[in-house]
């Protein structure tokens, strides 16, 4: 088992590669690539860096030089001979050769595009412009680098003892958690926390942890390197991303109101079984679920990623419930902001009505929360979003009206067209 107190006190070598790999990535990453280079190979699209937790600035801690030399480096690598039999050979969701042929070929020559950085009151204006499926690639190593950027900031300021200390208590902190999840039953959980880890190395003890301290409950990881080398599964289905830029690339009113449901025709021509996942509050659940094809009602599942999670589980029992279809064979995955609490209190009030399942990120692999001085390792709320689609501006909406994004009068059209009211506003956790 690797110090990872003393790995962080060495950290002082010229180069210590925070994304080691292509596919240290979220396994919905590469399955939205594929779908993205067969049926928009060519779309060009913008995906910025948006910090929304303003008063942490991050052009004040992480220094610019070092920033540059990660992403250089990211910039440098290519699919290893490992990494790409892994791809092609393994088992994912029960389903051999879940990626084609073409896509591996296409995969194993790519190297990432240019990156466009600048600093502006405290923050890094930081975007991707290019081919949509070589730029989507950017965001979960880009949001891995700050992140651990930031916590090596803080940490380089720690004494040896004082870090051996810092980790004694954030592994304590997690096994805590373990313990009290280990005995509700029929808990299902996924490490989902890639993007805003501490580090690569904490998101990897946290996912051996979770595996010996759960077992059969802990059923996997979204992080594809993580699943390769610890022989966990890899987890993930499809993320707002699709239905923003497709949404984006219409060029009416009529064309916009079914770009949502396109998404998930073009999914479903690709996917069976537990990849039909329904990600339905891009522009709002209600609306979403009001005027789905009946066909949608036939796919495995539904999750959860904003608004009141219980009412968004009560929501989807119902609609399945209004098709004829039984709610207990229906998966529902839970993916915002969690904490244990809210878990053990969701699968409490669900378990039995539905399939249950957690997808666990932030608060798994970065909860250092109460452990430094000022609470300086604290996560925060750091995204990198699709912001414009062959130059039209992305929009999403969102459950949570603090979560939406994009210019104030396509917000406005947005919700006219999706038929988006009142929202009730929740803070987002991370």
């Amino acid at each position: 088992m690797v110090d990872i107190a003393t790995r962080v006190y060495n950290h002082k070598w010229k180069i210590d590669p925070i994304v080691r790999s292509l596919i240290d990535t979220d396994f919905y990453k590469l399955l939205m690539c594929q779908s993205i280079l067969r049926n928009h190979p060519v779309t060009q699209v913008t995906f910025s860096l948006i910090n929304r937790t303003t008063s942490i600035r991050l052009a004040d801690l992480v220094d610019e030089g070092e920033l540059r030399e990660q992403l250089d480096h990211i910039r440098s690598l290519s699919l290893t001979r490992g990494e790409s039999t892994w791809m092609r050979g393994n088992t994912f969701y029960g389903q051999r050769q879940m990626f084609t042929p073409e896509f591996m070929d296409w995969f194993e020559n790519l190297s990432l595009p240019p990156y466009h950085l600048e600093k502006h009151d405290g923050q890094y204006e930081l975007t991707f412009e290019g081919k949509w499926p070589e730029v989507m690639l950017w965001e979960i190593p880009a949001l891995a680098v700050l992140m651990e950027l930031r916590s090596r900031a803080v940490l380089n300021r720690m004494e040896k003892f004082e870090l051996q200390i810092l980790y004694a208590r954030a592994m304590t902190k997690l096994w805590q958690k373990v313990e009290r999840l280990r005995d509700v039953p029929g808990l299902r959980i996924a490490d989902f926390g890639t993007r805003r880890r501490h580090s690569y190395l904490w998101q990897d003890w946290c996912v051996r942890a979770m595996g010996e301290g759960l077992g059969e409950k802990f059923v996997g990881t979204s992080n594809c390197l993580i699943a390769k080398n610890r022989d966990v599964e890899a987890i993930g289905t499809n993320a707002h991303e699709l239905p923003m830029i497709y949404a984006a690339l219409t060029n009416n009113d009529a064309d916009l109101a079914r770009a949502p449901y396109e998404v998930l025709s073009d999914w479903q021509e690709e996917h069976s079984g537990n990849l039909r996942i329904i990600l339905p509050d891009t522009y709002g659940t209600e609306g979403f679920l009001k005027n789905a094809p009946d066909w949608l009602a036939g796919w495995t599942g539904m999750r959860i990623d904003s608004g009141d999670p219980a009412m968004g589980a009560e929501r989807a029992i119902n609609w399945w419930k209004s098709h004829g279809e039984d709610p207990t064979q229906k998966l529902i995955i839970f993916s915002d902001g969690l904490v244990e609490e809210k878990i053990i209190e969701l699968q409490s009030q669900f378990h039995g009505r539905a399939r249950i399942s957690f997808g666990w990120g932030t608060l798994l692999t970065n909860d250092f929360r109460g452990l430094t001085p000022n609470d300086s390792l604290a996560p925060f709320s750091l995204v990198c979003k699709a912001v414009s689609a062959e130059g039209r501006p992305t929009v999403k909406l969102s459950d949570n009206p603090r979560k939406a994004m994009g210019p104030a009068d396509e917000i406005a059209r947005y919700k006219r067209v999706f038929g988006v009211g009142a929202q009730d506003e929740m803070d987002v956790v991370v």
